[in-house]
């Protein structure tokens, strides 16, 4: 399994980001996908994970401002970010093959960089 992010950028303090993450290569089912975090100097963090029957999960700091979703048959995933915080500022990774909304998966991308200025 292969996963690309895209639209990451560079957006001021109270604007808005949508990410996605689109999934490829020999797959059979991904119960789980998610979106994980991590800035510099800190450990990776969960921000959202939705399952395949769209049940999801939210960190307390994303709550109210992140709305993540899911197209299965499409293997596409998408996290819209509004009334960003300089606090979110991260590199976020698309992650895939967890059996759980809490841990992720072993399957990584790469990565997209999210900057959010004062």
């Amino acid at each position: 399994v292969h996963l690309v992010e895209s639209g990451g950028g560079l957006v001021q303090s109270g604007g808005s980001l949508r990410l996605s993450c689109a999934a490829s290569g020999k797959i059979t089912e991904i119960y789980v996908m998610g979106w994980y975090r991590q800035a510099p100097g800190r450990q990776r963090e969960l921000v959202a994970a939705i399952s395949t029957d769209l049940r999801t999960n939210y960190a307390d700091s994303a709550k109210g401002r992140f709305t993540i979703s899911r197209h299965v048959t499409e293997k596409t995933m998408t996290l819209e970010m509004s009334n960003l915080k300089p606090e979110d500022t991260a590199r976020y990774y698309c992650n895939a093959g967890s059996a759980a909304l809490m841990v992720p998966g072993p399957t990584w991308g790469k990565g997209t960089l999210v900057t959010v200025s004062p």
